[in-house]
């Protein structure tokens, strides 16, 4: 999908979900890793996580797009714009758009066991070995491997 793609569709969802026009830039940005899409609260652009269209389709596309109109239209208005106000939350269940997006970045695990007594540690985030120790012996942490989740 190009940008002028995606700006049309963003444009057409915002008239057919919201009867508002959606006057503003639509992109997509490769730098997202975590997130389906953002809304720029200064210059009220929107930017898409392009992996969101290549993984899941363009059903989950349109979902992400309608939470972030939901954002705009709303902070364009006035009101509650942000995820923990009603007012987006009825917006969001009233258009159909997703509370969340699927999952995008790849998740990890690192497996660490101490030297001293054998425990084996598990973490998402990587360990400074050279300075945390074991929480059990406070002897010092081996890396062992990194997988990746089942979920």
């Amino acid at each position: 999908m190009t940008k002028e793609e995606l700006q049309q569709l963003v444009e057409k969802i915002s008239l057919e979900s919201f009867q508002q026009p959606f006057v503003h830039q639509a992109s997509f940005n490769r730098r997202l890793k975590t997130t389906g899409g953002r809304y720029h609260l200064n210059n009220h652009n929107l930017d898409f996580n392009p992996l969101l269209f290549e993984r899941y389709g363009i059903e989950e596309l349109i979902k992400v797009i309608k939470h972030e109109l939901c954002h705009y239209h709303l902070h364009l208005a006035g009101k509650g714009y942000q995820h923990k106000d009603r007012e987006f939350k009825e917006l969001l269940q009233q258009t159909g758009g997703s509370r969340y997006a699927p999952r995008l970045a790849a998740s990890t695990i690192q497996h660490y066991r101490c030297q001293n007594c054998g425990k084996k540690i598990q973490r998402r985030r990587k360990i400074d070995t050279e300075r945390y120790v074991c929480g059990n012996c406070h002897g010092k942490l081996l890396f062992v491997r990194t997988e990746k989740a089942s979920s």
